[in-house]
């Protein structure tokens, strides 16, 4: 006979604030690469990332990154990539007053007997169809990303067959600059 001795789970880690980091750079080649490598050499990871150019210069561009950790490491992390050639400054925005979205894209599952229900929720969450077939729907959203958290648990049970998610993309209330 086999006894097995009781084991208790180790307990969660407490989950880690989520930080936005705003990083405005010249637009050069390999400057992305240098500013994630000073993530990863922390042990950081970078749960999404958006750069875009400036499109009145594209002498920049703006990297906005979503991590999550220590803070104490991710203050070094920024005073590490705002010491980078190309990065003019790096802002952590976490507990400032900001606006923030993000987009998705969400391809369900929808036959004929799903498709109202699903469509009911689409319209909860101000979600657009953009694409429409007889075995599915992709739906575009934008908002918060607690938002689009939301409707995608909602959808699971119809079946996701696909999902793309933009990243968040944040701006500084007043007149400060993000």
């Amino acid at each position: 006979m086999t006894t097995f001795a009781a084991t208790t789970a180790p307990a969660p880690i407490a989950s880690l604030p989520l930080h936005t980091i705003s990083v405005l750079v010249r637009n050069q080649p390999g400057v992305l690469v240098r500013v994630a490598l000073v993530f990863a050499r922390r042990g950081y990871n970078i749960e999404s990332l958006v750069v875009s150019a400036d499109p009145v210069s594209s002498v920049f561009s703006r990297m906005t990154i979503t991590c999550s950790g220590d803070p104490d490491t991710l203050e070094q992390i920024i005073k590490q990539v705002a010491k980078l050639v190309d990065v003019v400054r790096a802002i952590d925005h976490t507990g400032q007053a900001v606006v923030e979205t993000e987009i998705a894209l969400i391809k369900i599952k929808a036959g004929l007997r799903e498709r109202t229900e699903i469509l009911q929720v689409a319209e909860h969450f101000q979600a657009k169809v953009v694409d429409c077939t007889a075995q599915s729907l992709i739906l575009r959203v934008t908002g918060a990303s607690d938002k689009l958290d939301s409707l995608i648990s909602l959808l699971r049970p119809f079946g996701v067959i696909e999902l793309v998610r933009s990243g968040k993309v944040l701006m500084t209330r007043g007149p400060e600059i993000t």
